[in-house]
């Protein structure tokens, strides 16, 4: 915790705010990839919303008042971030989002940066299916093993909400799994 009130500090002052945010970009760049690839999908993507995560740290930071943690605080901004993405690319497209998502998915194939096999395709596919808070709940507590607690930050939602919301999701899943061709 000492480690992260010193890098906001830095972060803060203007005579060390950049070296600071060079170790703040190499200490989260990968995490937050992650995250975000998992709502937008796409490899490119991905990174131009990683991007624009860090752009808007870097110009929020001033801003950042220690009531959560630094990395949920950017996981939030990152997740607004996707959402955003996300929203903005269906819309140009002119289909829905969830449309957009099954043409993110179909691509998965031919992306040379996926390099999962079958079951991580379907799994892909099933997750997509679900609601988008279903979607982000799940991600974060399946793949990022987040607890409860800081999801709850991240999404500014309740615990219990957030449990109901991944029992909800795995059960859905569930059922896609059992039920693919």
């Amino acid at each position: 915790m000492t480690d992260e009130i010193t890098l906001i500090s830095q972060l803060q002052d203007t005579a060390t705010k950049e070296l600071a945010f060079r170790s703040l970009v190499t200490q989260y760049k990968e995490r937050l990839y992650w995250h975000i690839r998992k709502i937008v999908i796409s490899h490119s993507d991905t990174d131009d919303v990683l991007q624009n995560t860090f752009i808007k740290v870097f110009k929020s930071i001033h801003n950042f008042k220690g009531e959560s943690k630094l990395y949920s605080w950017m996981y939030r901004i990152a997740t607004n971030e996707a959402i955003t993405f996300l929203n903005k690319k269906a819309k140009l497209h002119s289909v829905d989002i969830s449309d957009y998502k099954q043409q993110m998915i179909s691509n998965l194939n031919s992306d040379d940066w996926f390099s999962g096999d079958e079951i991580q395709l379907i799994l892909q596919k099933a997750i997509t299916t679900l609601p988008q808070k279903q979607q982000l709940v799940f991600n974060m507590k399946y793949f990022d093993d987040l607890k409860y607690s800081e999801i709850s930050d991240i999404l500014e939602t309740s615990v219990g909400a957030l449990k109901a919301s991944y029992f909800h999701a795995v059960k859905k899943i569930e059922t896609f799994i059992k039920n693919y061709n």
